[in-house]
């Protein structure tokens, strides 16, 4: 596994932590591809039932999810359409894996959170972000335009107007701002966001890892305008047929915590 991604574990709590603090977590096409071999091995891992994603914090302490796109490696790898495409391969294979995750995820942003840092932001299922994080894709600056595997979520996740906002104008939202327009899911005093993270992956990890994973897939089929049909109207009532949810009743009748198994 390369050092570029790293993931360490915690119980039922894995983090995956963007790891090139020199460069403030500069996503390089290496990191894109470290990063989609980590997410293979975690999603692999069925005792898992959250992922905390994270840059790691430079020597001097600043903490950065990830400072944009290695712009020196770009002149090199992505200075041509074919080029790009094949880079953005990469990148969308990282992407999906995060994005189609079996286990929620959580992405602990500190410090900035621009460019390939927001776009891999954009695909965890929320964002708890300390009150100094900043966050954009002022891509147009180089004149590139934003794949659509990131443009999909960052249009969803705070609509089309505030989408543009950021592409058009490469604006760099505060983290307050970042809360108001939605693209952040709350905000903590740079002190405590990381125990706040970790303690939302807690709760999380503390679920019914079948709900969680009907919850994550149909609130995206709920933004679809197509009626649900007759196998999605009855997805939710099949889960009563669970282990985990026989589990859940016993538990609360029992007045203990519930263990689930996620079966």
């Amino acid at each position: 596994m390369s050092e570029l991604v790293k993931i360490s574990r915690d119980g039922a709590v894995a983090t995956v932590l963007l790891n090139r603090p020199e460069r403030m977590n500069a996503m390089s096409l290496a990191m894109w591809q470290a990063l989609g071999d980590a997410l293979a091995e975690v999603n692999r891992d069925t005792a898992l039932r959250c992922l905390v994603v994270r840059g790691a914090a430079a020597a001097d302490g600043r903490g950065a999810f990830g400072a944009g796109a290695d712009i020196a490696e770009v002149v090199e790898k992505r200075n041509s359409a074919a080029q790009a495409e094949a880079y953005a391969a990469v990148m969308e294979r990282a992407s999906e894996a995060l994005r189609d995750s079996p286990h929620p995820t959580v992405a602990l942003v500190q410090g900035d959170c621009v460019g390939g840092g927001l776009e891999i932001a954009l695909q965890c299922d929320l964002r708890i972000a300390g009150a100094g994080a900043r966050l954009g894709i002022p891509i147009a600056r180089i004149g590139n335009g934003l794949p659509t595997s990131a443009l999909r979520p960052l249009v969803e996740l705070c609509g089309r107007s505030t989408a543009l906002e950021l592409l058009l104008e490469g604006r760099i939202y505060g983290a307050e701002e970042a809360l108001q327009k939605g693209l952040v899911t709350r905000v903590l005093p740079d002190e405590a966001v990381e125990a706040e993270a970790y303690a939302v992956a807690g709760r999380i990890a503390a679920g019914a890892p079948l709900v969680h994973r009907y919850h994550r897939a149909f609130t995206r089929r709920a933004a679809d305008p197509r009626p649900f049909d007759r196998a999605e109207w009855a997805a939710p009532f099949a889960l009563c047929d669970s282990a985990d949810y026989a589990e859940g009743i016993r538990a609360f009748l029992e007045k203990r915590a519930p263990r689930f198994e996620g079966r």
